[in-house]
């Protein structure tokens, strides 16, 4: 397997590895990881896991009963697999399947995360094939991913999703279909004043509460990561909605 030499998380807390070639790992598994309301010995599942960025980050934070990462391409499952034993989460396993077949239909979890794959395929492709198969949602689409991942949710459990403040209307439309409830929507604005690109959005499974739309993170100033978006990509400072 072509590998990147080694890399780190959480301002070289985390030991970490992706390909090469294909989709880098960004910012968002770090701060969708921040953003779940976990307890020690909660059950995890992230979909699309990729090469475990964000349930190496979670698993560092909180001291989990199991954490489970989802990944359909097998390679980066594997890289996935061993960055988890090279950080020592034990509690922790990778199983290759695809979220929308629902491998895990038996399951419950207390939570659930997801950075799923967005980019809409009119659009113009990136001609890497590992890029473009990680970036580029088909069929079901965003709402094929929520109903999968609501009917893998305890009761009360949440689902917490970072995605394009484009999406909106589609994730609500899938929520209110599958009985996520309790909408919270944080917009993450890239520098002050500038309109929101991506958001995180947490709901929970059967509850009523209304819809609460955040204040928001601004994300960059003047000097790089503004403190509170450098709490939690250097220091795996938690984000709570």
């Amino acid at each position: 397997m072509s590998m990147a030499a080694h890399q780190t998380l959480l301002g070289g807390k985390l030991s970490y590895r992706q390909l090469e070639t294909g989709h880098r790992t960004g910012i968002e598994p770090v701060l969708l990881a921040a953003s779940i309301p976990a307890k020690p010995g909660a059950t995890i599942l992230e979909a699309g896991t990729g090469a475990g960025a964000g349930l190496l980050c979670l698993a560092h934070r909180i001291p989990l009963g199991l954490g489970v990462g989802l990944e359909r391409d097998p390679r980066l499952a594997a890289l996935a697999a061993a960055n988890l034993q090279a950080n020592h989460f034990g509690a922790c396993a990778i199983l290759v399947g695809d979220v929308i077949a629902a491998p895990l239909a038996r399951r419950r979890f207390d939570h659930v995360m997801a950075n799923p794959p967005w980019f809409d395929p009119a659009n113009t492709a990136s001609p890497d094939p590992l890029r473009r198969l990680a970036r580029t949602t088909t069929a079901p689409g965003i709402e094929g991913w929520i109903t999968s991942l609501a009917a893998l949710l305890q009761p009360r459990g949440t689902l917490t999703m970072i995605l394009p403040a484009a999406s909106l209307s589609a994730i609500l439309q899938a929520c209110a279909h599958t009985q996520i409830g309790a909408l919270k929507i944080m917009p993450l604005w890239p520098r002050a004043g500038q309109p929101a690109k991506l958001m995180i959005v947490q709901g929970s499974l059967a509850a009523r509460t209304p819809l609460r739309l955040l204040a928001g993170m601004t994300l960059h100033d003047d000097h790089g990561f503004a403190p509170a978006a450098d709490h939690i990509l250097r220091d795996g400072a938690a984000l709570p909605l």
